[in-house]
This record gives structure tokens, sequence and C-alpha cells, in this order.
């Protein structure tokens, strides 16, 4: 099952291992993990090195501990990259703003790919969720919901990298830049803006229009990013 590691970086070899048992199917979502004696023994290295690597393994979200049951790959990994990019945001000095230019990127070519592929059911979903924006007048509930909006488009594209690298910036987005959107919604004008431009993308969606729908988004991001530059 594993192999005797010879190395100097001991743990990082524990890491490979377990990665790559995960890669080709040996290791499946929710399996546990030999104990660490165990991993010990197999891998022929000591149980600090073992320890290491799993203390590792649990920051990049790829196993969960559970007290008194022991270390198991995770089930969902919608949150998994949040706080190794959390650390590496504070620890390279990152402004804020090169965090939303990467949502940016990626959001644009999402719609895109959503129109392609976005159900019926999830349309009716979209215009649930743009009735429920007009009609909030609480602008808190409304951040949510809007949020929840693009959330929506990204599980259209059916990809799940996509899905999961914007929510990770999202949250990112918000833990560094309190109240960010609720700040956008504050202006009265943008109010409207943002609603007539969720409109359109919704209109977008809804006749499968790709190029039509990534030119939207990208006006939709720019007015975003044009307030968060204002708060940075």
């Amino acid at each position: 099952m594993f192999t005797t590691i010879k190395t100097t970086k001991v743990y990082e070899q524990v890491i490979l291992q377990i990665k790559a048992m995960v890669s080709d199917g040996s290791l499946k979502k929710g399996d546990k993990l030999p104990s660490e004696r165990e991993l010990s023994s197999q891998l022929g290295v000591s149980r600090a090195s073992i320890r290491e690597a799993l203390r590792a393994l649990e920051v990049i979200g790829l196993i969960s501990c559970r007290q008194g049951e022991g270390n198991f790959v995770k089930e969902n990994f919608d949150n998994s990259l949040f706080e190794p990019l959390s650390i590496m945001f504070m620890l390279n000095q990152s402004r804020p703003s090169e965090v939303f230019e990467l949502r940016r990127v990626i959001e644009v070519e999402t719609a895109a790919l959503a129109a392609k592929t976005i159900t019926d059911e999830e349309l009716i979903e979209l215009k649930e969720l743009l009735g429920m924006m007009k009609d909030c007048e609480n602008e808190e509930k409304k951040v949510k919901i809007d949020k929840e909006f693009h959330y929506k488009i990204a599980k259209a594209s059916r990809n799940f990298l996509i899905v999961t690298i914007l929510n990770t910036i999202s949250t990112l987005i918000d833990s560094f830049i309190k109240d960010a959107r609720a700040q956008i919604l504050k202006n009265e004008g943008n109010k409207d803006i943002i609603d007539y431009q969720h409109q359109c993308l919704f209109n977008a969606l809804s006749k499968r229009d790709s190029q039509e729908a990534a030119a939207i988004m990208r006006m939709h991001m720019e007015l975003i990013n044009e307030n968060l530059i204002e708060l940075s």
C-alpha cells in the first residue's frame, strides 16, 4: 500500500504518497487513514514526521481530524482553499484589488460557460433570486442574495474547480474588506445599475448567449471593482 521512505524531507514524502493515493483512487472521499502508528510502520518513518505531514494535509484541506476517531479524507472541499489563500494573502502583503482581479478574470469566463450548460431549473432559481433582490429592503440580506446569485451562476458552469475557487476568493474578499458589497449598494444609483446588470445577465443566460453573458459580467465586475478601489 505504502512504500518505505528514505529522504531528508520525510514529511513531504508522506504528503506526496497520500496525495497520490487520493489521485489514483486508492483513497476516496470519506475514507479513514491508517493510524499514526500504522503509517509510521508502513512508511518506515517516525511518528513525529507522520504528525507533521498530517497537520500539513489538514491545513491544505485534504484531510480532517475527528477527535477520538482519527484522520479522514475530506468529503466536502468547498472551503479547503480558504485558509492557505488567506495565509498567502497576508504573508505577501497582497492588495484586496489583486484578489478581485483574479475573481474578475475567472467570473467573466464562468458566465460564458454557464450560458452553455445552465438548466431551466437553475434559471428559475436565478429568477427567484432576482425578485428577492429587487424586493429586499434590508441591505445586509440583499448582499447575501447577491452573493448567492453569483454562486448559482458558477455552479451552472458545471466546473467544480471554478465553483471552489470563486467561493474561496469571495470569502477572502469578505474577510479583508468588511461590508464591501454592502457599501456598494449604499449608493442609490449603484442599486439601480446592479439590479439592471443582474437582469441583463439573467436574460443573456436565458438566451444561452455566451458572448453577451461574458460582456455583461465584465461590466458588472468593473462596477464592483471601482467601488472596491474606493474602499482600499
